[in-house]
């Protein structure tokens, strides 16, 4: 997995923990176009505020990304530090600070230090390589059982383009977005218009979709580097075959990095799709699929392999989305259980529940109401969830 004119590393620089990966940096040989999208809380961590600033050049060059804390709710020393660790970096990369991007994850509302940063930065800087993004991907986890990495290429004129993406992500996980982290480079050429309305189109369908556990992070980040170095015809506002081939090969990375951090929720033993059909509008569709993929009280059933629908449609009756409960149907990938709001009996249920016995389906809600539909994706809560989330500050 290689993009041109990219490298990363990730050293062992003790933030929070001694003898783990902690500290991870991006790099590329020349400024790149860049695009982001972040966490729509109203409490931002520091990291998330100073990105957002400086995307408004539309230009980055290098990503600093820290586990272990997540520098938010720290007031202006936050800040402060914020600047100060992207500084070490550009002055040991020989760049402008404005061109660092910086983000951080782990624990809200503990001072970060900037010492280790100092002494691992020499390190870091040094061990940069094409092939250092498996290891960043390692660096970057908190509660995550595996790392998360994607990686497309496609063609666009006669040239191939590559993109690849790191994530992380297990808990506090829910639209929008996620406490999630997520970093894609690729070395196609693109406008920054072009490349930003891509991101943000990619993330709702993405990132936005997806839930462990309805909570949401202060320092969910999206960032996108772009750097030319393919060669490719520009894609721009008028080149909308090569947009077009882009795109879906972007937004496929985003929807597989995202499915890899439903699939390693704290605790979870069951990928879901919630897929809603048949309502008013693709809104209503989203707001009965949302709450349905939220519910606790489904989640568990879902652990606990139970094909409970009786819990599927009373979380729909609560969100908001209009809808007939005598035109209801609920399908467990093709075995229908429920039609015209009624159970059709205890085979279909017997069926249902061995659906339920997979690690990955899709439950569908048809509502007869119109053409909209919407999918989020989620997971089951198991025991492990309390426990891992019940002593994550020890």
């Amino acid at each position: 997995m290689q993009v041109k004119g990219f490298s990363a590393a990730a050293v062992q620089a003790g933030i929070r923990y001694a003898g783990r990966f902690d500290l991870g940096l991006i790099f590329s040989h020349s400024p790149a176009v860049a695009a982001g999208a972040f966490t729509t809380s109203r409490v931002k961590a520091a990291p998330v505020l100073l990105d957002m600033e400086r995307l408004h050049s539309g230009q980055a060059q290098a990503i600093l990304v820290n586990s272990g804390n997540a520098n938010a709710c720290t007031g202006a020393e936050g800040m402060a530090i914020a600047l100060a660790t992207g500084d070490l970096a550009a002055r040991e990369l020989g760049i402008d600070a404005t061109l660092v991007q910086v983000a951080s994850t782990g624990v809200i509302g503990q001072p970060l230090r900037t010492e280790p940063f100092a002494r691992a930065m020499p390190e870091l800087v040094a061990s940069l390589s094409e092939d250092g993004f498996p290891l960043l991907a390692k660096a970057i986890m908190t509660t995550d059982l595996v790392p998360k990495t994607s990686f497309a290429t496609v063609t666009i004129d006669g040239v191939e383009v590559s993109i690849l993406g790191v994530a992380k992500g297990s808990g506090m996980i829910m639209p929008d977005m996620a406490t999630m982290l997520c970093f894609v480079v690729t070395d196609a050429r693109i406008v920054f218009p072009v490349l930003n309305r891509l991101v943000k189109e990619g993330v709702e369908q993405s990132f936005n979709r997806i839930t462990v556990d309805g909570d949401t992070s202060t320092n969910d980040t999206v960032l996108v580097l772009a750097n030319g170095e393919a060669g490719n015809t520009l894609i721009d506002e008028h080149n909308h075959g090569a947009t077009t081939l882009f795109a879906a090969a972007l937004h496929g990375v985003f929807k597989d990095l995202a499915l890899q951090i439903v699939a390693d929720g704290e605790g979870a033993t069951k990928l879901v799709t919630i897929r809603v059909t048949g309502a008013r509008d693709r809104d209503e569709a989203l707001k009965g699929a949302r709450t349905i993929a939220n519910s606790a009280l489904v989640k568990t059933a879902f652990f606990g392999e139970d094909a409970n629908w009786g819990r599927i449609i009373a979380a729909l009756g609560r969100s908001g989305c209009v809808f007939d409960q005598n035109r209801v149907s609920i399908d467990f990938d093709t075995v229908r259980l429920v039609e015209n709001g009624l159970v059709l009996g205890a085979a279909r249920e017997e069926a249902a529940t061995a659906v339920l016995k997979q690690p990955r389906f899709t439950v569908t809600v048809h509502l007869g109401e119109g053409s909209g539909e919407a999918e989020v994706y989620t997971c089951d809560f198991s025991y492990d969830y309390v426990k891992i989330n019940a002593d994550y500050r020890s």
